[in-house]
């Protein structure tokens, strides 16, 4: 990410460059129109602080979220900073504090209800390898049925056990949940995962898509990471986005 202004005293270098992250990343997703008025969730673990969790504050749109107004909560949504004046919406933590809590690589957990995600968690046979973007995720997609909304932890056993040893679950007539070992990877699984999406809606509107073979997949996804960035996964990515994002404000920063 871009140079990061002076901390703020109040949180730790770690803690405070853990909001700006996040902040960023929902600035991105207000940016990109992958937000959904002030609902949905984009959260992170605090990274010097056990049991601590960032989230956006409930009744801000993301494109008003910013580093200091995030609110930090425990792994049952509870407040922990108390003087943070916003609330939150304990509900749609339920199903992020599920995989925070037994999910040691879920550092980052994106929860959004983008139409072209949603659609395809709502079609038969989800996410089909019919293009570039989908064969990346051949054999990586778990998928739930619908119970409802996701607030009863009840639920919750069956949502792990859907999910299995994947990390990004498809939420049947409901959206997707994709996890990351860090932000950056999480936001470009949720990039990668929603151009696949639009993508198909868009093929599947003009008639008959063309399936890639499986040996062709195995290929692809053998060769994808050889035309990567080293580095963190998704960080150039964020980074391009980001300087993007400052352009038009640069108030998440605060």
């Amino acid at each position: 990410m871009a140079t990061q202004l002076k901390r703020n005293s109040k949180y730790s270098e770690a803690e405070w460059t853990a909001r700006q992250e996040l902040a960023a990343c929902y600035r991105i997703f207000a940016m990109m129109g992958w937000d959904e008025m002030i609902f949905n969730h984009i959260t992170v673990k605090v990274p010097d602080e056990d049991g601590a969790f960032l989230i956006n504050p409930y009744g801000l749109h993301f494109s008003e979220v910013s580093a200091s107004n995030l609110i930090k909560i425990d792994i049952d949504g509870n407040k922990v900073d108390e003087d943070n004046p916003w609330h939150v919406n304990k509900a749609g933590f339920v199903q992020h504090s599920l995989f925070h809590r037994v999910l040691p690589d879920a550092h980052a957990i994106i929860h959004t209800h983008t139409t072209a995600t949603v659609a395809v968690c709502a079609l038969e046979g989800g996410l089909q390898p019919v293009n570039f973007y989908a064969c990346n995720f051949a054999g990586q997609l778990a998928y739930h049925d619908f119970e409802g909304v996701t607030v009863r932890e009840e639920e919750g056993e069956r949502l792990v056990e859907n999910l299995g040893d994947k990390r990004i679950l498809m939420l049947k007539n409901h959206g997707p949940v994709v996890m990351g070992k860090t932000l950056t990877e999480a936001f470009i699984k949720y990039w990668a995962l929603q151009r696949a999406c639009e993508i198909q809606m868009a093929t599947m509107s003009m008639g008959q898509p063309i399936t890639v073979p499986q040996e062709v997949i195995a290929v692809h996804q053998r060769d994808l990471f050889m035309a990567s960035i080293p580095g963190q996964a998704g960080k150039a990515e964020f980074d391009a986005m980001v300087r993007k994002v400052d352009k038009i404000d640069t108030s998440w920063r605060d």
